[in-house]
């Protein structure tokens, strides 16, 4: 927001000068952005008076003026200006001047004659037409009396102002205006606020209600309307005052009853709209919801469709305004309307804001009724605008005011307690200067049982903490000291879980994996495409309430199809192999329609193709139980029921009994459903069951003193028996000295008899006490080879 200096200073007379009041301001509480000057980086240029005009010799366009500017000789200007004339005063930009936008002007030749600088427009002085109106439309600017020679522009032309730019927080509604501004920088220096004395002379016959009715319809959206009226307006361009006090506060000036109600919408921070009463039907306003289909043409050409959530200003037969946004093109203000109607209303900020999102119009006044005004501005706001109606002669009020205000927001009343105020704060102010500093800022103050009333302007003291925010920064921010907190300090760190987790993603990055992010929302196509029976339970999800789309509707309770659909990208993309992973969440609903929050499980899923296979997968799950202190107690066990996974190349993961998860292949169907042309594998685990199970606690083992002795053996078993149960047969059979059994090969080919293969194992005994010799293990492995021959039908290899 943009507050002129000059216009702040009306109400808050203000000495520091802008260095120091940006401090000081922004210290108090009022963030201030940047200032800026009218004249920005206008400099060099002066008035002047042409004495003489020729022709130019080569130029039919072009006339040499004599100009004298006040610097001790004439200047010669050339300029093809056609609205020059002999005993004009012009602007001059001397030689080494600065014009708007940073234009440099030099002395410089036009068709062989020197010329010693340039005439202005006021748009080369940063103005236009609106700021000069009687400026011409193309052509120098010609001061309408004579001026003082030499004399800097920016002086002469009242350019000098300062701007303030001020972010202002969006709880402050009462900062959004030069009077909301100025009441806290008088706080600020402990100078007087002078509010502005508002009287208006009631010249025209009649009354107001005689000229028109109000009806609110819907007092919940509009809890104020206020309406005043004024006869024989006379419409043409606003005071130069006024024209330049909008212009430094960002308004484009427009004409004086507009320009009336932006002055009085920057002065004091509330937003009106004038009508032409002609184009009111009945002389009837009606302040209600837009009805289904209906459609207004707002002031700027546009036709915007309104819906029943709007909130408009019509009267018996059409809208005329959407209520807090802008008015209709069917009830704007023309030359010879009679009689007009100044509105001066409060409406619910949040319903503003949609409706102007809704209609795409964001305007300066529902910037501000967005934010959540006081209504008891409504009718100072209206008085003064008819006052200025009156000030700038521009029409006759009408006795009288119509105000609907069905419910009247009344000052409400807190309690403080200095002691706590002080402990909050970590300061020693005493009592009588806090209720100073409550005076100051307008709060009523009863000293004797410690309250506080709030004025309705103040919306955002709602209780005691906010009343220590206001000593706090009217005390000054930096002269409290600086204290240790207070409390007992812990250590942060990560919980066991977090931790857990951490390491998980540690070692699948490891292993080779990327970490992927994937949408907890999907579409409930994804069931269809990945196989699942229709009284599957997991079709059974949490249906969100305001999708972004089909696609993105409901919670997932499955976490692979993010992982599938970026395998999906990569392979498309042409990418030879890609390995994902991604610890997040899976939704189980415990019942639906939701009566409480689901089962959030977290859940690792890892994804890969190409280069990689079953093996490679199942070799970061073993080294992930390795490294979680579970590779004891882990166990893989075919898994069949999975309807998206390849039913004889897919496995669960048993730890203590209890599956905590599955990898395998994943079904041919389903890769051809995502457009998967290659082998792609998944691996899933419950990382609670993970978490639960996980051993982080390291034993100490000495290394062994005695080497170890191996053995091999190679046998040929039927294709569908697994190498855990040839494991599981080694284990059981291999006796105290018995520490490793591991599978090196397994094959099948031309050698080996058809529904048969060929599996080696590398067995490592070792003891603790002694080298073992040949004899120590013999017993052991013919125990070995008996069970496997007895329970698998394995059949010895030689060769």
């Amino acid at each position: 927001m943009d507050v002129p200096m000059s216009w702040m200073k009306e109400y808050a007379p203000v000495t520091a000068d802008i260095k120091d009041f940006i401090e000081d301001i922004t210290l108090s509480g009022s963030k201030v952005e940047g200032s800026t000057t009218v004249a920005g980086e206008i400099k060099n240029v002066v008035t002047g008076y042409i004495k003489e005009i020729v022709k130019h010799p080569d130029a039919d366009k072009l006339v040499i003026c004599t100009i004298d500017a006040g610097q001790g000789r004439d200047l010669t200007i050339v300029t093809g200006a056609p609205n020059v004339r002999v005993g004009d005063y012009v602007p001059v930009a001397l030689n080494n001047s600065v014009i708007a936008g940073g234009k440099e002007i030099h002395t410089g030749e036009l068709r062989g004659v020197v010329s010693e600088g340039m005439l202005c427009s006021v748009e080369e002085l940063g103005c236009d037409r609106h700021d000069f109106p009687e400026a011409p439309e193309y052509g120098i600017y010609i001061f309408p009396e004579p001026v003082e020679l030499g004399k800097d522009i920016v002086e002469v032309l009242d350019l000098k102002d300062e701007v303030v730019e001020y972010e202002i927080t969006s709880n402050r509604p009462d900062c959004f205006s030069v009077l909301g501004i100025a009441r806290e920088a008088a706080a600020t220096y402990d100078i007087p606020f002078h509010y502005p004395e508002i009287k208006v002379a009631e010249k025209a016959e009649g009354k107001a209600e005689d000229f028109v009715k109000v009806t609110i319809e819907n007092p919940t959206l509009c809890p104020r309307y206020v309406a005043r009226v004024v006869k024989n307006v006379k419409i043409g361009p606003s005071p130069r005052w006024m024209r330049k006090r909008l212009r430094m506060a960002g308004v484009r000036p427009i004409n004086n009853i507009v320009d009336i109600t932006n002055y009085v919408m920057i002065e004091m921070g509330q937003p009106m709209h004038a009508f032409s009463i002609e184009t009111i039907k009945d002389s009837h306003i009606i302040v209600r919801n837009a009805k289904e289909g209906e459609t207004i043409t707002t002031l700027d050409g546009q036709v915007r469709s309104l819906d029943p959530s709007m909130l408009v200003i019509a009267d018996p037969e059409k809208a005329v305004a959407i209520a807090g946004v802008m008015g209709g093109e069917n009830s704007m203000i023309v030359e010879g309307s009679q009689a007009v109607l100044f509105e001066s209303a409060n409406f619910d900020g949040p319903n503003v804001r949609i409706t102007a999102k809704k209609v795409g119009l964001r305007t300066d006044a529902s910037s501000k009724f967005e934010k959540g005004l006081d209504p008891n501005l409504a009718l100072e706001a209206v008085n003064r605008a008819v006052q200025l109606v009156e000030l700038l002669e521009a029409g006759e009020v009408v006795p009288g005011v119509v105000d609907e205000y069905p419910n009247k927001r009344e000052p409400w009343q807190l309690s403080y307690n200095p002691a706590w105020i002080n402990k909050f704060l970590g300061t020693n102010i005493s009592e009588e200067e806090m209720q100073k500093i409550f005076e100051k800022i307008e709060l009523k103050v009863d000293p004797v049982n410690h309250i506080v009333t709030i004025p309705t302007f103040r919306p955002d003291l709602e209780a005691q903490a906010d009343l220590a925010e206001e000593i706090a920064r009217f005390y000054g921010y930096n002269k409290i000291e600086a204290t240790l907190a207070s409390g007992t300090p812990t250590v942060g760190k990560r919980t066991y879980a977090q931790s857990i987790t951490a390491l998980v993603k540690d070692t699948v990055i490891a292993n080779g994996l990327c970490e992927a992010m994937t949408y907890s929302f999907e579409s409930p196509k994804v069931f269809d495409k990945l196989l699942i029976p229709a009284d599957s339970d997991l079709r059974k999800a949490i249906v969100i309430s305001n999708p972004l789309g089909e696609d993105f509707s409901i919670m997932r309770t499955v976490s692979f199809n993010g992982i599938l659909t970026s395998l999906a990208t990569n392979y498309n993309r042409r990418n030879e192999s890609a390995g994902l992973f991604e610890v997040a969440k899976v939704y189980i609903p415990k019942a639906l329609p939701l009566t409480e929050l689901p089962h959030e499980i977290p859940t690792l899923t890892m994804g890969m193709y190409g280069n990689m296979d079953f093996y490679d997968l199942k070799g970061i799950v073993e080294h992930l139980m390795h490294v979680l202190g579970m590779s004891k107690v882990a166990e893989y066990v075919t898994e069949k029921a999975l309807p998206w996974m390849h039913p004889g190349r897919t496995a669960s993961v048993i730890v203590n009994g209890e599956s905590i998860g599955y990898l395998g292949e994943v079904h041919p169907a389903v890769l051809k459903n995502y457009g998967i042309g290659t082998r792609a594998y998944l691996a899933v685990l419950d990382m609670e069951k993970v978490i639960a199970n996980a051993n982080r606690d390291v034993v100490y083992q000495a290394l062994p003193k005695f080497p170890a002795l191996t053995r091999d053996i190679a046998m040929l078993v039927k294709e569908d028996v697994t190498v855990k149960e040839i494991a599981d047969i080694i284990k059981k059979n291999g006796g105290a000295y018995l520490e490793e059994a591991k599978l090196f090969d397994v094959y099948q080919g031309a050698q080996i008899e058809a529904g048969y293969k060929s599996v080696a194992y590398s067995i490592t005994f070792r003891s603790a006490e002694k080298t073992l010799a040949d004899a120590d293990i013999a017993d052991a492995m013919d125990k070995i080879l008996k069970g496997l021959a007895e329970e698998l039908g394995a059949q010895l290899r030689d060769k």
